[in-house]
């Protein structure tokens, strides 16, 4: 299958090597340092227990590729403004564009372009990383992709990408309900990443601390309720489950939004938190925690840490 990946980062990535391994056209769509060292020295992808280097080909311009059957969106969501008109010349009749950001609604940008009958919602479950240009890592056993049509219906085209996921090494799950996967999903990352990026703390120091964890329990319970006021049919122990979750991985718990803020690179507040914050006012349900998480991050969301008053990042 001709297919292109919007974002040659850690996620984007392992997901182009894994498929381009699989043997399909994969074009990624990189930039800088990254873009030269694919260019020379292939892809790069580094697991627990193997590793390996695909030839693919890469650019920086869409409009050189033309177009494709399967888009992956890897990029973060608050680079979508760039992003999205750059997919136009990969997307055709028959194209698909699978979005796989962070988020319960970043998937409408892409709907907004191209309309909704070209795209797939869905969901990455991954522990990856850049090691450097040209190289990603993964760990961990539990990547997945979980996807959806947004109207819940089984059709051809989820199937056979599920298919050639599986084929080429990724497990994947072509979902009846993608609105309670991704709503499951966020209740778990909105979490970590907003109190971890809040805080400038990692999860296994702040969940033995009653106080935080009081916090970390209130924020996904708010979630919760904001997601069934939403029409969201989440399981009934959604956040016990999570709880635990995070507990018996905490020393792997990791977000991405946490190393941004340390590293003065820009946050996926909106995508996250901030979307808490829309859902609970457009369903009337309040969500004080994730307000005050909203209210203390916007200042760093571009990542400037030059105002005065902002905390010392050296």
């Amino acid at each position: 299958m001709r297919i292109a990946v919007m974002g040659a980062g850690s996620i984007g990535g392992y997901f182009g090597g894994m498929l381009a391994r699989g043997g399909n056209q994969i074009t990624l769509i990189a930039r800088g340092d990254n873009l030269a060292a694919i260019s020379q020295h292939g892809l790069k992808v580094i697991r627990d227990n193997e590793e390996f280097t695909v030839r693919c080909d890469v650019t920086d311009d869409p409009k050189q590729v033309g177009t494709v059957e399967l888009a992956l969106l890897t990029v973060k969501a608050y680079q979508n403004e760039q992003a999205i008109p750059a997919l136009s010349p990969l997307v055709g009749p028959d194209t698909t564009i699978l979005c796989l950001q962070n988020g319960i609604d970043t998937y409408q940008d892409a709907v907004a372009a191209f309309g909704v009958d070209r795209v797939l919602p869905g969901a990455a479950y991954i522990e990856a990383g850049r090691q450097g240009p040209g190289v990603v890592t993964q760990t961990g056993s539990g990547v997945r992709i979980a996807f959806g049509e947004q109207d819940g219906r089984n059709s051809d085209r989820g199937n056979e990408i599920a298919d050639l996921l599986k084929r080429s090494g990724i497990a994947a799950q072509f979902e009846a309900d993608i609105r309670k996967t991704l709503w499951t999903k966020f209740l778990f990352i909105a979490t970590l990443a907003g109190v971890t990026t809040m805080t400038r703390e990692s999860l296994d120091r702040l969940m033995p601390r009653q106080e935080w964890r009081a916090v970390i329990i209130g924020c996904m319970e708010e979630i919760e309720r904001a997601s069934r006021a939403s029409g969201v049919n989440l399981d009934a122990e959604v956040v016990q489950d999570t709880l635990s979750y995070m507990v018996g991985s905490i020393d792997e718990m990791h977000a991405s939004m946490h190393s941004d803020i340390v590293a003065g690179r820009p946050l996926e507040l909106e995508a996250l938190n901030g979307a808490v914050v829309r859902a609970g006012k457009d369903t009337n349900v309040p969500t004080p925690i994730n307000d005050v998480i909203y209210a203390m991050l916007k200042p760093y969301m571009l990542g400037n840490f030059d105002m005065p008053g902002t905390f010392d990042k050296s």
